[in-house]
């Protein structure tokens, strides 16, 4: 099998295994208790809260663990609409956020939160003018991702930022896609709030982190025992935590030259054996190193891949009662339909070599041409 999915999970690290073992296996306590097995816990939750906050150039104090992307969104979110609770409300999005921004603005819109999804041009970029545009006396929040899961496209973060906040607005990025793959340090982004997710960067499922910069105060999205410095409820799970935090230290490498040249040969490959059937979604240039979206003309993308059980990847459009439709994303971007029904997304990983790519660009091909 050769793994091209990596923007959909990746696999653990040996290091990250070999720090969450112990904790696994040895040391147990609670990090709440006073005990020695507690403090050694919450000595071990201390140092991945430093090693995460390194990675983002941020504070340690202002790093909050959580189960991963999707709740670190529904904090933020259902956080800021809390603290205004019984004021007008309105958040600027855009259409090409992933579901775990778009679904619980859904939430809030049927709790009568106004939103609007600025649109993006052909390539998923955000113009930072519509985003200026669309800024209300009544908007409590913007939540821009940094960069697309889907085609890879990133966005200008820091224009967003400084519009906001000229507004008085705070600002959030989903950054799941991002950490370890292109550098993201709060303050050159311009950041109030940022979303990690640990299966994102060789860490555990289940673990993540939301940065809160200093002076930002949201409603916790889950109350208890007052963890987390009261911001998120819930005894830490530490082998988790740990592994998050050797995975940060990993990530400050990220090797971007490596994968951005690994997806130029394997899209030049693809180019040379299929000729203009093969149409490059996303931005051309500013996009993520190592993703590869491309729309196989008049084709389907699943039918591509059910010829291709050796290459694990995921397609760009969904099979609803036997009809296809385009992804979301490609259809914001306008992308025509008979190249957005066969497109297919190729995400490379840390270890994703130049003969995997010489192989899986063959195997596609000739795919491409068995089925006409």
């Amino acid at each position: 099998m050769i793994y091209l999915d990596f923007n959909a999970t990746t696999p653990l690290e040996d290091s990250v295994v070999e720090a969450m073992w112990p904790y696994l296996k040895e040391h147990h306590g609670n990090p709440s208790s006073g005990h020695a097995l507690g403090r050694k816990m919450r000595s071990a939750i201390d140092r991945a809260r430093e090693q995460v906050a390194r990675l983002l150039g941020a504070s340690p104090d202002e790093i909050v663990f959580t189960s991963g992307g999707s709740e670190s969104n529904n904090f933020v979110l259902k956080g800021m609409f809390e603290r205004y609770a019984g004021r007008p409300c309105h958040i600027v999005t855009s259409a090409v956020e992933h579901p775990a921004i778009l679904a619980p603005c859904a939430f809030l819109e049927s709790r009568g939160c106004k939103i609007t999804k600025v649109p993006v041009d052909g390539t998923g970029w955000v113009d930072p003018e519509d985003v200026r545009k669309a800024i209300t006396p009544d908007t409590i929040l913007v939540t821009i991702m940094h960069a697309n899961n889907e085609v890879g496209t990133i966005q200008p973060l820091a224009d967003i930022a400084r519009i906001a906040h000229e507004a008085g607005v705070p600002v959030h990025t989903d950054a799941a896609q991002s950490i370890g793959k292109i550098d993201a340090k709060v303050d050159d982004l311009g950041v109030d709030f940022l979303t990690l997710a640990g299966h994102k960067l060789y860490a555990p499922a289940g673990v993540g982190a939301l940065y809160i910069r200093s002076g930002q105060e949201i409603e916790p999205l889950i109350h208890g025992a007052g963890h987390e410095k009261g911001r998120r409820s819930g005894t830490e799970p530490v082998p988790s935590i740990v592994g998050l935090g050797v995975a940060a230290e990993l990530a400050a490498d990220t090797n971007s030259g490596k994968s951005r040249g690994l997806c130029a040969k394997f899209h030049n490959l693809l180019r040379e054996g299929l000729g203009d059937r093969v149409v490059l979604n996303g931005h051309p240039e500013n996009r993520l190193p190592n993703t590869l979206n491309i729309g196989f003309r008049e084709l389907i993308g699943q039918d591509i891949l059910a010829k291709l059980p050796e290459i694990a990847a995921s397609p760009g459009a969904a099979c609803h009662g036997g009809r296809h439709d385009p992804s979301q994303v490609l259809s914001a971007m306008n992308v025509p339909r008979d190249i957005a029904l066969g497109a297919i997304r190729f995400s490379l990983g840390r270890h994703t070599t130049e003969s995997e790519i010489d192989t899986a660009a063959a195997m596609v091909v000739a795919a491409v041409r068995s089925i006409g």
